[in-house]
Protein backbone atom coordinates (compact mmCIF):
# COMPACT_ATOMS: atom_id res chain seq x y z
CA UNK A 1 0.00 0.00 0.00
CA UNK A 2 1.53 3.32 -1.12
CA UNK A 3 0.68 6.87 -0.09
CA UNK A 4 -0.86 7.65 -2.86
CA UNK A 5 -2.99 5.16 -2.87
CA UNK A 6 -4.28 5.64 0.93
CA UNK A 7 -6.75 7.96 2.25
CA UNK A 8 -6.66 9.00 5.83
CA UNK A 9 -9.23 10.67 7.89
CA UNK A 10 -8.07 13.06 10.96
CA UNK A 11 -10.33 13.84 13.90
CA UNK A 12 -9.21 16.42 15.40
CA UNK A 13 -6.95 19.33 15.00
CA UNK A 14 -5.65 20.83 17.56
CA UNK A 15 -1.94 21.25 18.39
CA UNK A 16 -1.05 17.36 17.92
CA UNK A 17 -3.41 16.80 15.17
CA UNK A 18 -2.94 19.13 13.27
CA UNK A 19 0.55 18.48 12.66
CA UNK A 20 -0.03 14.62 12.35
CA UNK A 21 -2.74 15.89 9.32
CA UNK A 22 -0.34 18.09 7.47
CA UNK A 23 3.05 15.52 8.44
CA UNK A 24 0.50 13.16 6.51
CA UNK A 25 -0.38 15.06 3.59
CA UNK A 26 3.29 15.96 3.15
CA UNK A 27 4.35 12.57 2.53
CA UNK A 28 1.82 11.52 -0.04
CA UNK A 29 -1.31 10.57 1.61
CA UNK A 30 -4.80 12.08 0.55
CA UNK A 31 -5.98 13.44 4.29
CA UNK A 32 -8.96 14.78 5.01
CA UNK A 33 -9.45 16.42 8.57
CA UNK A 34 -12.24 17.62 10.48
CA UNK A 35 -11.88 19.85 13.71
CA UNK A 36 -15.28 21.82 14.95
CA UNK A 37 -12.76 25.14 15.10
CA UNK A 38 -13.47 26.44 11.75
CA UNK A 39 -9.68 28.33 12.49
CA UNK A 40 -8.30 24.93 12.35
CA UNK A 41 -9.98 23.25 9.53
CA UNK A 42 -8.39 26.49 7.68
CA UNK A 43 -4.96 25.99 9.20
CA UNK A 44 -5.15 22.03 7.53
CA UNK A 45 -5.67 23.33 4.33
CA UNK A 46 -3.21 25.55 4.53
CA UNK A 47 -1.23 22.18 5.20
CA UNK A 48 -2.30 20.27 2.17
CA UNK A 49 -5.49 18.97 3.99
CA UNK A 50 -8.96 19.02 2.62
CA UNK A 51 -11.07 20.18 5.18
CA UNK A 52 -14.63 18.57 6.01
CA UNK A 53 -17.26 20.38 7.57
CA UNK A 54 -19.10 17.14 8.84
CA UNK A 55 -17.70 14.58 11.22
CA UNK A 56 -19.23 11.72 9.13
CA UNK A 57 -17.29 12.64 5.98
CA UNK A 58 -14.35 11.24 7.67
CA UNK A 59 -15.81 8.20 7.95
CA UNK A 60 -16.62 7.61 3.89
CA UNK A 61 -13.86 6.34 1.35
CA UNK A 62 -10.81 6.69 4.27
CA UNK A 63 -8.88 3.50 4.66
CA UNK A 64 -7.24 4.89 8.21
CA UNK A 65 -8.85 7.42 10.69
CA UNK A 66 -6.54 9.10 13.44
CA UNK A 67 -7.89 10.66 16.34
CA UNK A 68 -6.53 13.35 18.68
CA UNK A 69 -9.14 13.97 21.41
CA UNK A 70 -9.06 15.34 24.72
CA UNK A 71 -10.40 12.39 26.91
CA UNK A 72 -11.52 8.82 25.96
CA UNK A 73 -15.13 10.04 26.23
CA UNK A 74 -14.53 11.61 23.36
CA UNK A 75 -13.25 8.81 21.53
CA UNK A 76 -16.05 6.57 22.13
CA UNK A 77 -18.94 9.34 21.53
CA UNK A 78 -16.96 9.81 18.14
CA UNK A 79 -16.99 5.93 17.23
CA UNK A 80 -20.54 5.61 18.54
CA UNK A 81 -21.86 8.74 16.57
CA UNK A 82 -20.10 6.92 13.28
CA UNK A 83 -20.93 3.30 13.73
CA UNK A 84 -24.02 3.52 10.68
CA UNK A 85 -21.30 4.89 8.91
CA UNK A 86 -18.75 1.98 9.77
CA UNK A 87 -21.39 -0.63 8.64
CA UNK A 88 -21.95 0.52 5.65
CA UNK A 89 -18.03 0.62 4.70
CA UNK A 90 -17.64 -1.60 2.21
CA UNK A 91 -13.97 -1.90 3.28
CA UNK A 92 -11.90 -2.46 6.50
CA UNK A 93 -11.42 0.78 8.05
CA UNK A 94 -8.59 0.78 11.02
CA UNK A 95 -8.90 3.59 13.54
CA UNK A 96 -5.54 4.95 14.96
CA UNK A 97 -6.41 6.60 18.49
CA UNK A 98 -3.80 9.06 18.74
CA UNK A 99 -5.43 10.44 22.07
CA UNK A 100 -4.00 9.82 25.96
CA UNK A 101 -7.15 7.62 26.13
CA UNK A 102 -8.03 4.76 28.93
CA UNK A 103 -6.98 1.34 28.25
CA UNK A 104 -10.50 -0.16 29.34
CA UNK A 105 -12.23 2.27 26.55
CA UNK A 106 -10.09 1.52 24.26
CA UNK A 107 -10.46 -2.66 24.66
CA UNK A 108 -14.07 -1.80 24.20
CA UNK A 109 -13.90 -0.11 20.92
CA UNK A 110 -11.57 -2.44 19.54
CA UNK A 111 -13.88 -5.17 20.42
CA UNK A 112 -17.04 -3.50 18.96
CA UNK A 113 -14.99 -2.54 15.73
CA UNK A 114 -13.52 -6.19 15.17
CA UNK A 115 -17.32 -7.42 14.97
CA UNK A 116 -17.75 -5.49 12.23
CA UNK A 117 -15.39 -5.77 10.30
CA UNK A 118 -13.34 -3.21 11.20
CA UNK A 119 -9.65 -2.39 13.08
CA UNK A 120 -8.80 -0.16 15.79
CA UNK A 121 -5.45 0.60 17.60
CA UNK A 122 -4.24 2.41 21.00
CA UNK A 123 -1.75 4.87 19.55
CA UNK A 124 -1.03 7.55 21.80
CA UNK A 125 2.45 9.80 21.22
CA UNK A 126 5.21 11.31 22.49
CA UNK A 127 6.74 14.18 21.18
CA UNK A 128 4.85 17.11 21.42
CA UNK A 129 3.18 19.68 18.63
CA UNK A 130 7.16 19.70 17.32
CA UNK A 131 7.28 15.74 16.84
CA UNK A 132 3.84 15.81 15.21
CA UNK A 133 4.87 18.52 12.63
CA UNK A 134 7.77 16.67 11.80
CA UNK A 135 6.39 13.02 11.52
CA UNK A 136 9.48 12.70 14.53
CA UNK A 137 7.13 11.54 17.31
CA UNK A 138 7.08 8.23 19.67
CA UNK A 139 3.61 6.14 19.61
CA UNK A 140 3.20 3.54 21.91
CA UNK A 141 1.14 0.90 20.12
CA UNK A 142 -1.72 -1.63 21.22
CA UNK A 143 -4.05 -3.78 19.26
CA UNK A 144 -3.70 -7.16 16.73
CA UNK A 145 -0.72 -7.66 14.80
CA UNK A 146 -2.71 -7.90 12.06
CA UNK A 147 -4.08 -3.88 12.49
CA UNK A 148 -0.61 -2.79 13.32
CA UNK A 149 0.88 -4.16 10.39
CA UNK A 150 -2.16 -2.98 7.75
CA UNK A 151 -1.88 0.90 9.52
CA UNK A 152 2.17 0.13 9.41
CA UNK A 153 2.80 2.85 6.57
CA UNK A 154 0.75 5.30 8.20
CA UNK A 155 2.36 4.87 11.60
CA UNK A 156 5.80 4.98 10.21
CA UNK A 157 4.46 8.62 8.64
CA UNK A 158 3.92 10.22 11.75
CA UNK A 159 6.36 8.87 13.76
CA UNK A 160 10.12 8.24 14.26
CA UNK A 161 9.71 5.40 16.87
CA UNK A 162 7.11 2.94 17.41
CA UNK A 163 6.47 0.38 19.89
CA UNK A 164 4.26 -2.32 19.76
CA UNK A 165 3.84 -3.02 23.37
CA UNK A 166 0.87 -5.90 23.49
CA UNK A 167 -2.81 -6.09 22.65
CA UNK A 168 -5.65 -3.65 22.71
CA UNK A 169 -5.61 -1.00 25.75
CA UNK A 170 -1.44 -1.69 26.38
CA UNK A 171 -0.42 1.33 24.27
CA UNK A 172 -2.73 3.51 26.69
CA UNK A 173 -1.05 1.53 29.98
CA UNK A 174 2.07 2.48 28.43
CA UNK A 175 1.58 5.89 28.17
CA UNK A 176 0.26 6.72 31.12
CA UNK A 177 3.15 5.04 33.29
CA UNK A 178 4.91 7.21 30.61
CA UNK A 179 3.47 10.76 32.02
CA UNK A 180 3.10 10.15 35.52
CA UNK A 181 6.76 9.17 35.27
CA UNK A 182 7.25 12.82 33.35
CA UNK A 183 4.71 14.30 36.04
CA UNK A 184 7.27 13.04 38.93
CA UNK A 185 10.18 14.17 36.85
CA UNK A 186 9.19 17.76 36.58
CA UNK A 187 8.34 17.90 40.18
CA UNK A 188 11.64 16.27 41.23
CA UNK A 189 13.74 18.24 38.93
CA UNK A 190 12.62 21.56 40.33
CA UNK A 191 13.02 20.83 43.88
CA UNK A 192 16.34 19.31 43.00
CA UNK A 193 17.47 23.20 41.71
CA UNK A 194 15.91 23.99 44.43
CA UNK A 195 17.78 22.53 46.71
CA UNK A 196 21.37 23.67 45.08
CA UNK A 197 20.20 27.36 44.96
CA UNK A 198 19.70 27.10 48.68
CA UNK A 199 22.90 25.33 49.09
CA UNK A 200 24.85 28.27 47.02
CA UNK A 201 25.31 26.09 43.76
CA UNK A 202 24.12 27.53 40.46
CA UNK A 203 21.30 25.96 39.11
CA UNK A 204 22.34 26.13 35.56
CA UNK A 205 25.64 24.61 36.50
CA UNK A 206 23.61 21.87 39.09
CA UNK A 207 21.06 20.83 35.81
CA UNK A 208 24.66 20.18 33.93
CA UNK A 209 25.84 17.69 36.73
CA UNK A 210 22.07 16.05 36.48
CA UNK A 211 21.83 15.45 32.65
CA UNK A 212 25.85 14.19 32.82
CA UNK A 213 24.98 11.68 36.21
CA UNK A 214 22.59 9.22 37.09
CA UNK A 215 19.83 11.87 37.77
CA UNK A 216 19.12 12.74 33.96
CA UNK A 217 15.73 12.47 32.64
CA UNK A 218 14.22 13.93 29.26
CA UNK A 219 12.68 16.29 31.38
CA UNK A 220 16.17 17.36 33.03
CA UNK A 221 17.74 16.94 29.73
CA UNK A 222 14.62 18.98 27.09
CA UNK A 223 12.20 20.56 28.85
CA UNK A 224 14.30 22.01 31.71
CA UNK A 225 16.97 23.59 29.43
CA UNK A 226 13.99 24.38 26.67
CA UNK A 227 10.82 25.95 28.47
CA UNK A 228 11.66 26.52 32.56
CA UNK A 229 15.65 27.04 32.78
CA UNK A 230 14.51 30.40 30.80
CA UNK A 231 11.04 31.06 32.27
CA UNK A 232 9.44 30.32 29.03
CA UNK A 233 7.11 27.95 29.60
CA UNK A 234 5.67 27.30 26.54
CA UNK A 235 5.99 23.82 25.56
CA UNK A 236 2.31 23.47 24.26
CA UNK A 237 1.36 20.84 26.80
CA UNK A 238 -1.14 22.35 29.18
CA UNK A 239 -1.65 21.53 33.18
CA UNK A 240 -4.77 20.50 32.26
CA UNK A 241 -3.96 17.63 30.18
CA UNK A 242 -1.06 16.73 32.45
CA UNK A 243 -3.68 16.54 35.67
CA UNK A 244 -5.95 14.59 33.08
CA UNK A 245 -3.27 11.64 32.85
CA UNK A 246 -1.73 11.63 36.32
CA UNK A 247 -5.25 11.74 37.66
CA UNK A 248 -5.86 8.22 35.26
CA UNK A 249 -2.65 6.88 35.93
CA UNK A 250 -3.86 7.16 39.52
CA UNK A 251 -7.31 5.16 38.69
CA UNK A 252 -5.40 2.65 36.92
CA UNK A 253 -3.17 2.15 39.87
CA UNK A 254 -6.71 1.87 42.16
CA UNK A 255 -8.26 -0.86 39.78
CA UNK A 256 -4.99 -2.93 39.60
CA UNK A 257 -4.37 -2.48 43.06
CA UNK A 258 -0.51 -1.95 42.73
CA UNK A 259 0.27 0.29 45.76
CA UNK A 260 2.11 3.62 44.52
CA UNK A 261 3.26 5.49 47.40
CA UNK A 262 5.24 8.47 45.57
CA UNK A 263 3.14 8.23 42.70
CA UNK A 264 0.51 9.15 44.83
CA UNK A 265 2.23 12.00 46.77
CA UNK A 266 2.84 13.19 43.11
CA UNK A 267 -0.29 12.54 41.86
CA UNK A 268 -1.51 15.18 45.28
CA UNK A 269 0.38 18.00 44.30
CA UNK A 270 -0.27 17.70 40.42
CA UNK A 271 -4.30 17.91 41.70
CA UNK A 272 -3.59 20.46 44.45
CA UNK A 273 -1.38 23.41 42.38
CA UNK A 274 -2.67 26.41 42.15
CA UNK A 275 -1.56 26.53 38.35
CA UNK A 276 -4.24 27.09 35.85
CA UNK A 277 -5.67 23.93 33.57
CA UNK A 278 -4.66 26.50 30.82
CA UNK A 279 -0.61 27.20 31.85
CA UNK A 280 1.78 25.55 30.74
CA UNK A 281 2.92 22.32 32.59
CA UNK A 282 6.53 23.28 32.59
CA UNK A 283 5.54 25.75 35.58
CA UNK A 284 5.32 22.73 37.66
CA UNK A 285 9.20 22.45 37.50
CA UNK A 286 9.51 26.19 38.17
CA UNK A 287 12.25 26.21 41.19
CA UNK A 288 12.33 29.96 41.67
CA UNK A 289 9.47 32.74 41.56
CA UNK A 290 8.63 33.16 38.65
CA UNK A 291 6.36 35.93 36.45
CA UNK A 292 2.86 34.43 35.44
CA UNK A 293 2.54 36.14 32.12
CA UNK A 294 -0.83 34.21 31.39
Amino acid sequence: MTAERTTVGVVGLGAMGLGMATTLAGKGFAVKGFDLSEARRTLAAEGGVTPVEALTDVFFDTNFIVFSLPTAKDVAAVVEANLEALKAAGRRVVIIDTSTSEPDVSRDLAAALAGLGHGFIDAPVSGGPAGAASGKLTMMIGGSDADVALAGPVIDAMSAKALHVGPSGAGNVAKLVNNLLAAAHMVTTGEGLKLALAAGLDADEALKVLNAASGKSMISEVHFPTWVMNGRFDSGFTMGLMRKDVRLASELAARTGADLPLSGAVAKLWAESPLENAEDFTRMGAFRPVANDN
